[in-house]
C-alpha cells in the first residue's frame, strides 16, 4: 500500500504540465497535418516528380512561428467580437528604405484609422503601438501595411492590432507570443529578398516568373541560368533558410532581377492550389559537393496566377494596350488617358508605385466613363524594369500589342499641309498592320523632349498645350511590343525589350511618328522627381554618381534647388504640332475646355 508521501508525488505528477506543453502539442499537430496535406498535395496526380525536380522534406525544429498569430482586441492571441479586424494574418514582413511592410491576408478598405502597428521590445519585454502609416490592396484579396521602422533595440516581427471603440487601451501580451517574438523568422530587408513570383501559364509555356532583389546580376545582359534554382515551401523559410517542406526545381532563364524556373509537377497538375506556396531562389554550388548550394533568398512571394483571361484565343484580345508605372501622378493621369484612348489603346494597367494622391480615385471617375483601367499596387522600390516584366506576363493573356511609355509621353503624328489627318484610333491602326507579321514584334518611336517652355508653374489645360519649346535632337525611343514574343528573360530597358529569336524591332522615321516627352516640366513638378528614381540601373537624382549621364538633367546638381533660369532652359526649337492638333480635335467649340481640364461626372 502506497504511504500518504507517495500518494501526494503521484498526484502531483498528475496535475503538473509546463507551460508550454499545450503550445507544443498544438504545433505538434499542426506540422503533422502540414505534412498530411503536403503528401496528399504532391501525389494527388499519381505520377512522379517532375525532371529537374528535387524533393528535399525539412522539418523545422528551431522555430515556433508555424502557427498563424492573431493580435487583435486587447492585444492577445485571440480574436475579440468588439475589434473591426477580427481576425489579421501576416503573410510577410520586409524592411522598405523608409518604413516596414506587411503582407496581411485579409482585404482592408482604407482609410484604416483604427489600425495600430505592434513593436516589441524582447529584452524588457515591453509594447509599444505606433498607428498605421497607409494601407493599400493587394493581390486581389490581401492587403499592404505600411508602419514605421521599428524603434532602436525592438524585433521588426511587428504585428497589427485594432483598437475597441477606437480606444486605444491595453495591451497585453501572452507568454506564448513572447516565445513567438523570439523564434521568428528574420524579417528581410528590401535589398536582398524575393518579392513576386508569377505563374507564366498558357499553351506553349508552363513556368514561374520570380522577381528577386540581391541577385546582382549585371544589367541589360542575360544571366547563366544553370547556377539558379527555385524552392517551393508550404511555410516561410526561416532564419537559416528552410522551409516545412520543400521542393527544387532548375532555372531555365535569368536576367537582371528575374529567374524563370520550372514547376513541379504536383503544381503543374493543380495550378489552383498553388497559390499558397512559398517560392525562393538559390544559387547551385558544386555539383561534385553535397550540400553546396548557397543558401536561398529569403521570400515574401507566393505563387501568383495573372492570367485570369485563360483560354483566350488571340482574336478575341484587345489590339493595343499601354502600361505605365507612377508615382503621384494622378492630376496628369486624365489628359494622358482620354488623349491615347483617342488614338485607340483599348486596355490600361496602372502600377502604383507607392503613390499617396487621388489616383484611386481618378481611375475610378475614369472607368466610370469605360476607360477599362486596372490599377496595380507595385510597392517595390526602384524596379521599373521588373514592374514592366511583371505587366508583359500579365498583358500577353489579354493584348496583341502592349506599349510601355510613362504619363508624360504622348505620342503624335506629324503631318505637313495637304496630307490626311490623324483620325480617331489612328495608333491602333498603325501597329494593326504588324500583328500578323512573321518579323516584327516591335515598333520603336523616336521622342523630342521638351522644356519649361517659359512657365513656371504646371499649365492648367495639360502639358500637350501648356508645353511648346524643346530640344532639337531626339532623345531616345518608347517601344510597342508584342508581350506574347518577347524573350524567356524578360530583359528590358525600360524602352524596349529583348525579342524571341527570329524577330526584330520596326523603327518609325520621325517624319511617320514621333513621341512628346514632357520631361522637363516647371520646376514645382519636376523637382518631384528627387525623391526617387523608379529604374533599378539609374542613379537617384541626389546621390553623387553619373552626373554624366543623360538620365539626369545637364546642369542640375544632386539637391533640389532650382537652377537660374529653369524655365528658359531646353528650348531649342518653338514646336507647336501635338498643341494645335489637341485644340483642334479635342476642345469644346463653345468653351474653349479640354475634357482633363475638369471632373467626368
Amino acid at each position: 500500500m502506497d504511504s500518504p508521501q507517495r500518494r501526494k508525488r503521484k498526484q502531483q505528477a498528475r496535475i503538473y504540465k509546463p507551460p508550454y506543453a499545450k503550445f507544443l502539442s498544438v504545433r505538434s499537430l499542426t506540422v503533422c497535418l502540414s505534412f498530411f496535406v503536403f503528401v496528399l498535395f504532391i501525389s494527388s496526380d499519381r505520377l512522379p516528380i517532375h525532371k529537374g525536380v528535387s524533393f528535399r522534406p525539412v522539418l523545422r525544429t528551431s522555430t515556433l512561428s508555424l502557427l498563424p498569430v492573431f493580435l487583435t482586441g486587447n492585444g492577445g492571441a485571440h480574436a475579440t467580437s468588439k475589434s473591426q479586424y477580427p481576425r489579421l494574418v501576416v503573410e510577410g514582413r520586409v524592411l522598405m528604405p523608409d518604413h516596414l511592410m506587411l503582407i496581411v491576408s485579409t482585404k482592408l478598405t482604407p482609410p484604416v484609422d483604427n489600425l495600430d502597428c505592434v513593436y516589441y521590445d524582447l529584452v524588457l519585454e515591453q509594447v509599444v503601438l505606433k498607428p498605421v502609416l497607409s494601407v493599400d490592396e493587394y493581390h486581389q484579396f490581401k492587403s499592404i501595411v505600411r508602419c514605421h521602422l521599428p524603434p532602436l533595440n525592438f524585433s521588426a516581427s511587428v504585428n497589427l492590432r485594432g483598437r475597441q471603440r477606437g480606444r486605444l487601451g491595453n495591451v497585453v501580451v501572452e507568454r506564448r507570443d513572447w516565445l513567438l517574438r523570439l523564434n521568428q523568422s528574420v524579417v528581410p530587408s528590401w535589398d536582398r529578398v524575393v518579392y513576386e513570383a508569377v505563374l507564366d501559364w498558357n499553351a506553349h509555356t508552363r513556368n514561374v516568373v520570380v522577381f528577386a532583389k540581391g541577385l546582382n546580376l549585371k544589367p541589360h545582359r542575360e544571366a547563366d541560368a544553370r547556377k539558379f534554382r527555385c524552392h517551393f515551401s508550404l511555410t516561410d523559410f526561416d532564419q537559416h533558410h528552410r522551409g516545412l517542406f520543400v521542393l527544387t526545381t532548375q532555372a531555365i532563364a535569368a536576367a537582371q532581377e528575374t529567374v524563370r524556373c520550372l514547376l513541379p509537377r504536383s503544381i503543374l497538375n493543380n495550378p489552383d492550389k498553388a497559390k499558397d506556396i512559398r517560392v525562393t531562389v538559390g544559387r547551385r554550388g558544386d555539383g561534385n559537393v553535397e550540400g553546396a548550394d548557397d543558401a536561398p533568398l529569403p521570400s515574401i512571394a507566393k505563387l501568383q496566377n495573372v492570367n485570369s483571361h485563360q483560354g483566350k484565343s488571340n482574336t478575341g484580345k484587345y489590339e493595343l494596350c499601354a502600361c505605365t508605372m507612377l508615382w503621384n501622378q494622378a492630376s496628369f493621369l486624365r489628359e494622358w488617358i482620354i488623349y491615347h484612348a483617342w488614338l485607340g489603346i483599348e486596355r490600361w494597367f496602372i502600377y502604383d508605385n507607392n503613390s499617396d494622391d487621388e489616383l484611386q480615385e481618378v481611375i475610378d471617375e475614369l472607368n466610370l466613363h469605360d476607360y477599362n483601367i486596372t490599377r496595380h499596387a507595385w510597392p517595390w522600390v526602384k524596379t521599373q524594369e521588373a514592374g514592366f516584366s511583371h505587366c508583359a506576363l500579365r498583358a500577353k493573356h489579354e493584348c496583341k500589342w502592349l506599349g510601355l511609355f510613362d504619363v508624360d509621353e504622348f505620342f503624335y503624328f506629324p503631318h505637313d499641309r495637304g496630307q490626311d489627318i490623324p483620325g480617331p484610333n489612328s495608333l491602333r491602326a498603325l501597329v494593326m498592320n504588324y500583328t500578323d507579321s512573321p518579323t516584327y514584334a516591335e515598333i520603336r518611336t523616336v521622342c523630342h523632349s521638351y522644356g519649361p517652355s517659359g512657365l513656371t508653374s504646371s499649365p492648367t489645360q495639360g502639358v500637350t498645350v501648356g508645353y511648346t519649346c524643346r530640344l532639337e535632337a531626339p532623345e531616345r525611343h518608347k517601344s510597342i511590343v508584342r508581350p506574347e514574343l518577347l524573350h524567356t528573360t524578360l530583359l528590358n530597358a525600360v524602352h524596349h525589350f529583348r525579342l524571341q529569336d527570329g524577330y526584330r524591332y520596326l523603327d518609325l522615321p520621325e517624319s511617320k511618328a514621333i513621341v512628346n516627352h514632357y520631361k522637363y516640366q516647371a520646376w514645382d513638378t519636376f523637382k518631384a522627381k528627387f525623391f526617387r528614381r523608379v529604374s533599378t540601373y539609374v542613379t537617384n537624382w541626389q546621390d553623387d554618381q553619373n552626373k554624366g549621364s543623360k538620365d539626369r538633367a545637364p546642369g542640375l546638381g544632386t539637391e533640389a534647388i532650382e537652377p537660374h533660369n529653369w524655365r528658359l532652359q531646353f528650348c531649342e526649337v518653338w514646336d507647336t504640332g501635338l498643341k494645335d492638333f489637341v485644340m483642334a480635335n479635342f476642345a469644346d467649340s463653345a468653351s474653349g475646355f479640354l475634357p482633363w481640364e475638369r471632373s467626368l461626372a
